[in-house]
């Protein structure tokens, strides 16, 4: 195992991390999993309070198996979930309970959405509760995860002194979301950056136009999508710690092989350009030619333009249903939302479009593929759900 250092403490993380979020259906197995991905040289292991039942089977293996002092536990508080001040202490208390520890090493807001959402978790007291969580040693390190646009990462970036961060890249995924720019800014912040979706779930393994399939065979190396997606990310200095849903031991063989042998900055110049093409063949299935330049923003009416495009445009990977989650994840549940059909056909984005799209048109094209009949009665019952 490689590790890359946390730059704000001197922790020396595994470049591969354990996501927690789907373990395998047997305690057993999952047991067997942790302990040998511990043998291995992870330390690093990544859960959440709404991972159902994960923080709980963690905390029992770690426990049983001595394993606390060697590793890393990093879990997350929904802001969603908060409601009042004692909130706070009522869910974190029940996570420690769940890990059967006294300390959490990395603490995410989790899927923090926009800046509002964090000013209102300010309103409740939030960084007077984690200043006392700090002092008293409860929490380790304070970060945030993030899905969304690139103009709110950085609002929430400079909004408060961080410690770390956590956002969704892969190689489909390099100009989206918060995106390269985005990792390059928190990474010049000092920020140790964790990375989520490096092979999108899976879909850039199994769900890939099959010219893909063929470039990635006509390389020098042998090597599954799998290896090259994860390559890829590693290849990145600003990167941390990659994290990998891995249920089977198979999977975490074959990632912890990968860990063992990228480094960043050691991809050839044939290596890049052969994921250049595969960008080119993925790029021929988008249906908007959106590069994410932001020349088109703000909004007057709130718009992420790029944002819907780039939800959009993933369909041909995504598929419906899954795109449509995404949607409403990225431009709906928030205070102040950004969807399509905010669009009132003002003409001031195409002004300054350097690609020319017609974005009008395209943001209509979006409401009709994304904001179907279930789309408003969703999105209602999501926010109130949240309780915004």
């Amino acid at each position: 195992m490689q590790y890359r250092v946390n730059p704000k403490n001197g922790d020396r993380l595994s470049q591969l991390g354990l996501g927690c979020m789907r373990f395998p259906k047997s305690e057993e197995e999952t047991r067997k999993m942790i302990v040998q991905a511990v043998k291995d040289g992870v330390n690093y292991f990544d859960t959440a309070y709404i991972y159902s039942g994960s923080e709980e089977t963690l905390g029992k293996i770690v426990k049983e198996e001595g394993l606390r002092d060697k590793i890393f536990i990093a879990t997350k508080l929904p802001p969603y979930l908060v409601k009042k001040p004692e909130d706070l202490d009522k869910i974190f208390h029940t996570q420690l309970e769940r890990l059967q520890t006294d300390y959490i090493d990395y603490y995410f807001m989790h899927m923090l959405t926009d800046e509002l959402t964090w000013e209102r978790l300010k309103g409740l007291g939030i960084c007077e509760w984690i200043a006392q969580k700090k002092e008293s040693g409860q929490i380790r390190n304070i970060g945030f995860s993030y899905h969304g646009g690139k103009e709110e990462f950085i609002k929430i970036i400079d909004a408060y002194d961080w410690e770390f961060c956590m956002i969704q890249y892969n190689y489909f995924d390099e100009h989206k979301q918060a995106g390269r720019s985005g990792l390059e800014y928190a990474h010049a912040k000092g920020l140790p950056v964790m990375i989520m979706e490096p092979l999108r779930g899976g879909k850039l393994v199994t769900k890939l136009p099959q010219k893909v399939y063929e470039t990635f065979r006509e390389a020098d190396a042998n090597r599954s999508p799998a290896e090259w997606a994860l390559r890829w990310v590693w290849n990145h200095k600003e990167v941390t710690v990659v994290l990998s849903g891995m249920n089977s031991m198979q999977m975490l063989e074959e990632n912890v092989y990968t860990a063992s042998q990228a480094k960043a900055g050691q991809m050839s110049k044939e290596e890049l350009a052969l994921f250049r093409k595969v960008s080119d063949i993925l790029d021929r299935s988008i249906k908007v030619a959106c590069t994410a330049c932001g020349y088109c923003m703000p909004c007057p009416r709130g718009v992420d333009i790029p944002t819907c495009f780039a939800v959009y445009n993933d369909m041909s990977v995504e598929g419906k249903w899954a795109s449509v989650k995404n949607y409403l994840m990225q431009t709906s549940i928030k205070k102040e939302p950004h969807n399509a059909s905010l669009c009132v056909d003002c003409g001031k984005c195409e002004q300054h479009c350097p690609q020319n799209i017609e974005i009008r048109k395209e943001l209509k094209n979006v409401k009709r593929a994304l904001e179907g009949i279930y789309y408003k009665p969703a999105r209602v019952l999501i926010k109130k759900f949240f309780k915004f």
